[in-house]
C-alpha cells in the first residue's frame, strides 16, 4: 500500500499529522484514485506512523505543509519511509474534506509566522474554539501531543482525470474540448484546467481534472464518485479515463478496499477482463452496466 501523512509544522517547532491518505491504485507508479482516511493499516500502526512523520518534521525544523509517504506491507504489518513531499498535493482536497482545515490558508497562516496552536482550523480540529479573546495566556496553547484530534469528517475519494486513451496503453492524447460538463454538489467537487484556447497541448501532464467525492463512510463517498463519473461529460478531440475509471471502480477488489500499488497494473496486463473473481462487478452495484469488450487496455 502507498499510504501518506499530511502534516503541517510551524517555524517554533510544532508539527501535527491531520490525518493522512491512500494512494495506492496507481498505473506505473502514477497516482490515480485517492482516499481518506486511510483504512488498510490498523490503527494502532496508522498511529506509529503519523507519530513518526511529525518526529521527521520536528528533526529537521521543517516549516509548511507537507507530505510523508510510506510503502506499508499488510502481510508484515510494517511500514516504511519513502519520501517527504515538501508542498501541497494535487489531491489535498481529501485531507481537507476529512479535517476541515483549509490547507492552503494555513499553509499561508504558518509562513505568516502564526503559531499551529493560534490557526482556526487547527484549532477546531482539536476541538477547540477557533478564536480566544487573547492569545497570549496558557490557555490558547495546545499540546499537540496529549490532545486528541477531531474524528475524520466521513470518508472522502479522489480521482484523476487525464487525457489518455486507455484502449491504447493509456497513451496520452491532445487536442481541442468543445464541450465540459460537470456540476458540483454537496457530495461532490472537482476543477479542470486547460489552455486558453480550450486545448489540452502534448508538452503538458496530461492530468486536466480533479474530481472529490465525500460521503459518511468509503461506500457512500464511492458510490458519489460513480455518479459524478457517470454524469461527467467531455466532448473533444481528446481521450479520457473517464469511462474506464467509472467501471474500475466497481469491481469487487475496490468495493471491498482489496488493492495494492500493483493492482491496476495487473488489470491492464490481463486487459481488464479476466475470468477471476476479483474482475467481478460488485453486486452492490446496481445501476452500473457489466464491462463490455471496448472498456480494455493494453500493454
Amino acid at each position: 500500500r502507498h499510504l501518506e501523512v499530511q502534516l503541517l509544522a510551524d517555524e517554533y517547532g510544532d508539527a501535527v499529522a491531520l490525518n493522512g491518505r491512500d494512494c495506492s491504485v496507481q498505473r506505473r507508479h502514477q497516482k490515480i484514485i485517492e482516499e481518506g482516511p486511510p483504512i488498510a493499516a490498523p490503527q494502532n500502526i496508522w498511529i506509529e506512523m503519523e507519530k513518526a512523520a511529525v518526529a521527521l518534521a520536528k528533526a529537521v525544523g521543517y516549516a509548511n505543509a507537507g507530505t510523508v509517504e510510506y510503502l506499508f506491507s499488510e502481510t508484515e504489518q510494517k511500514f516504511y519511509f519513502l519520501e517527504l513531499n515538501p508542498r501541497l498535493q494535487v489531491e489535498h482536497p481529501v485531507t481537507e474534506m476529512i479535517t476541515r482545515v483549509n490547507l492552503p490558508a494555513a499553509q499561508l497562516q504558518v509562513a505568516m509566522g502564526i503559531k499551529l496552536y493560534n490557526i482556526p482550523d487547527i484549532r477546531e480540529l482539536y476541538g477547540k474554539n477557533r478564536f480566544e479573546d487573547s492569545y497570549a495566556g496558557a490557555s490558547s496553547k495546545i499540546d499537540f501531543d496529549i490532545t486528541p484530534r477531531q474524528p475524520p469528517n466521513g470518508h472522502c475519494i479522489a480521482v484523476r482525470i487525464t487525457a489518455e486513451n486507455a484502449e491504447a496503453g493509456f497513451k496520452p492524447t491532445s487536442g481541442g474540448i468543445q464541450e465540459l460538463n460537470f456540476r458540483s454538489t454537496p457530495s461532490v467537487w472537482g476543477y479542470f484546467s486547460m489552455d486558453s484556447s480550450g486545448s489540452i497541448h502534448e508538452y503538458a501532464d496530461s492530468q486536466f481534472g480533479h474530481l472529490f467525492a465525500n460521503g459518511n463512510d468509503r461506500e457512500e463517498a464511492r458510490r458519489n464518485m460513480v455518479l459524478a463519473l457517470k454524469e461527467l461529460s467531455i466532448r473533444g478531440d481528446i481521450s479520457t479515463t473517464v469511462h474506464y475509471i467509472s467501471k474500475l471502480i466497481e469491481f469487487d477488489d475496490f468495493v471491498n478496499n482489496n488493492i495494492d500499488t500493483g493492482w491496476l497494473d495487473r488489470l491492464i496486463k490481463s486487459n481488464v477482463l479476466g475470468d477471476g473473481s476479483s474482475l467481478k462487478r460488485s453486486i452492490s452495484s446496481t445501476k452500473i452496466n457489466s464491462l463490455h469488450n471496448d472498456t480494455y487496455a493494453v500493454i
